[in-house]
């Protein structure tokens, strides 16, 4: 595979419309490889090859996530949250979000109590790609693909964000914060 370029520009030409995202559900296509998609430029069956065990998993924790990423040739580096035990009451918060690159989200309720196993939390986690751009902040969801995916972070945590967690997770208390910020360097 001739190695891939991967840039703010790649991202802003997205592969992934609606049609190809309903066609890889086949294959259990959902918020992970959708982000890697959106960062990418790639479609979801050029991303699939490289998701190791996703799909009989169904999910992507961040040791896939990076596995892939690495497989793409893709230059990166991640942060862990310093927060990501505490829920934060603020919808924007505190976190650094990758200016270009990728976000998991671990959204609040009963599976992060103490006592709680560690497995219960991460099934409540969303991966979401960011870019930062002169129009601002955008964060791409799967869930906003009726709309090409891309919002403004402030239109996806105000509106996205709770009608989602209604939807998906009716267990949910409304907070959510980042477990992992991933900054996709140009290359």
């Amino acid at each position: 595979m001739a190695e891939l370029r991967f840039s703010h520009a790649r991202a802003e030409k997205i592969a992934l419309d609606l049609a190809e995202a309903e066609r890889a559900v086949d294959w259990n296509f959902n918020c992970g490889p959708a982000a890697l998609c959106a960062v990418t430029g790639l479609t979801p069956e050029q991303v699939r090859p490289h998701l190791g065990d996703f799909e009989s998993k169904g999910y992507t924790n961040p040791t896939l996530m990076w596995a892939a990423l690495r497989s793409l040739g893709v230059n990166f580096r991640t942060t862990v949250t310093p927060k990501q035990n505490a829920p934060i009451a603020s919808q924007i918060g505190p976190w650094v979000w990758p200016k270009f690159g990728l976000a998991r989200v671990q959204w609040g309720g009963p599976w992060i109590g103490i006592g709680v196993p560690i497995q219960a939390r991460y099934r409540k986690t969303h991966w979401v790609a960011c870019h930062a751009d002169l129009d601002g902040f955008r964060i791409f969801d799967i869930n906003a693909m009726c709309v090409g995916g891309w919002l403004p972070l402030a239109e996806w945590s105000g509106q996205l964000v709770p009608w989602l967690l209604n939807e998906v997770e009716p267990k949910a208390n409304g907070a959510w914060w980042l477990t992992h910020s991933v900054e996709v360097i140009d290359g």
